[in-house]
């Protein structure tokens, strides 16, 4: 059984239609792409999976359960992270604040507790902070940790918005363009980042991407959205090569 199944899902805002019937499955350690024109559908898919938007139609399947109808909140609990096309931080809160933030949702304390300065509250904020300055240090994030991420550079900024979805303790993270505003050595970093999620966590990876040499040299599999519609599936070779790939997307030079 996969981690994550998705089965015949279609979603359509008035008269567009988003996504037509997208399947999808993944398994821990496994790094897949989605890749596409702008307007595919990418985003959307990402937005159904993780409760943003419900689905018009079709059956999402996360860890043996059905998770087709569950609230936001309660797939992330369930496992599933992620990050935005647009990076969105906290202001006002330090690199490690905004790291700690992520444990909010699973306090072992009551909110009257968390007015006062009880045993067991300070207690969950020791572990939670140890719990998110290893999660800054996995990403290379630790001498930062009390500058606000808004002073930073933009890869860093994308760096603290991937610690943050790990914070939340996933089995699978989406992650909606990375790469995007990066330099090639930043973009190298991020690749060497994800690789260590999947490989050494064993954490299951969707990867939506404009960066093509970042997509196709970090994806076991890749799927390919236009208009709605999945018209390939395939290895990297395989997709590269595609014709109806070359037309909808690679010649047009939306990469």
């Amino acid at each position: 059984m996969a981690l994550l199944e998705v089965e015949h899902l279609y979603k359509s805002f008035g008269g567009v239609k988003a996504i037509l019937d997208f399947s999808f499955m993944i398994n821990p350690g496994e790094i897949k792409g989605i890749i596409g024109p702008n307007g595919a559908g990418k985003t959307t898919i990402f937005n159904v999976i993780t409760g943003v938007y419900e689905a018009d139609a079709g059956q999402i399947t996360f860890n043996g359960k059905e998770i087709t109808k569950d609230e936001q909140y309660k797939r992330t609990l369930a496992g599933i992270g992620r990050t935005f096309q647009n990076i969105r931080l906290f202001k006002g809160l330090n690199v490690l604040e905004n790291v700690q933030c992520a444990f909010d949702p699973v306090a072992k304390y009551s909110i009257a507790e968390s007015f006062l300065p009880l045993p067991r509250r300070l207690q969950a904020e020791k572990e939670n902070r140890k719990k998110s300055e290893t999660f800054l240090e996995l990403v290379g994030l630790q001498k930062y940790k009390y500058q606000k991420p808004e002073n930073m550079a933009y890869g860093l900024q994308r760096r603290l918005e991937i610690a943050r979805a790990l914070a939340c303790q996933p089995k699978l993270i989406l992650l909606d363009e990375p790469a995007a505003g990066l330099n090639p050595t930043e973009v190298g970093d991020i690749a060497h980042l994800i690789r260590h999620l999947a490989d050494e966590m064993g954490l299951a990876i969707m990867l939506i991407e404009h960066r093509l040499e970042l997509v196709m040299s970090i994806s076991h599999t890749i799927t390919v959205q236009n208009f709605g519609e999945t018209i390939a599936v395939g290895t990297p070779s395989d997709v590269k090569n595609d014709p109806k790939v070359i037309e909808a997307y690679l010649g047009r030079g939306d990469a």
